[in-house]
């Protein structure tokens, strides 16, 4: 039986999770350029309404960044994405401009950001799951980049340990963007309950 949107955005047991939402990702200064620049048309301007939105109706906010050490020691160099990643010359390092969340975004006090040294998705492996459970969340409304491999990764794992996602689509992207339109269409539909950035702001105002 379908939950409904009400049931599913209640602030007490909601959390916008916003996946690699940092400079050095979908800012102006990207290693993934291609990514930044279709971010820009909507992830950004949308995010920020779905952030302010869920920060004004008592939603938590957590923040989810990618970083690398100088070294580059501890992650992974297994896929090509990471041997791309690691030939920019922008660096996703802890403490620079790179890692910090775009700041279209905003950073409340009450946001939360976790980072990572490794993997493909903000949840495996990290401290989402068990901060989201301390935090009593059984819905997660994921945003953020990208739907080709983050996004996708991450409401799959986020089903496989027993949350809701809504997912805004206007509010995710992927490269090309029609490619992550089909993804949308064709997979997360099947796992994840597929809104708007307007569903979402009406339903929290």
């Amino acid at each position: 039986m379908a939950v409904s949107l009400a049931k599913l955005l209640d602030p007490a047991s909601c959390a916008v999770v916003t996946s690699e939402c940092q400079n050095g990702v979908i800012g102006e200064q990207s290693v993934l350029p291609e990514l930044a620049t279709a971010a820009r048309a909507g992830v950004v301007p949308n995010g920020a309404r779905v952030c302010a939105a869920a920060r004004a109706a008592g939603v938590a906010v957590v923040h989810c960044i990618a970083l690398h050490r100088q070294d580059g020691r501890g992650g992974n160099r297994n896929a090509r994405l990471f041997g791309a990643l690691a030939r920019s010359p922008v660096k996703l390092l802890e403490g620079s401009p790179a890692a910090d969340v775009v700041p279209q975004f905003g950073q409340a006090d009450s946001d939360l950001v976790l980072s990572r040294l490794h993997g493909l998705n903000p949840m495996a492996g990290t401290d989402l799951d068990p901060v989201l459970r301390n935090l009593g969340i059984t819905t997660i409304v994921a945003i953020g980049v990208s739907v080709n491999v983050a996004i996708t990764n991450l409401v799959m794992d986020a089903v496989n340990n027993g949350y809701q996602v809504v997912l805004p689509r206007d509010a995710v992207t992927g490269v090309p963007p029609e490619y992550g339109d089909s993804i949308i269409d064709n997979t997360l539909s099947l796992l994840a309950t597929i809104v708007t950035t307007d569903q979402l702001v009406t339903r929290w105002s």
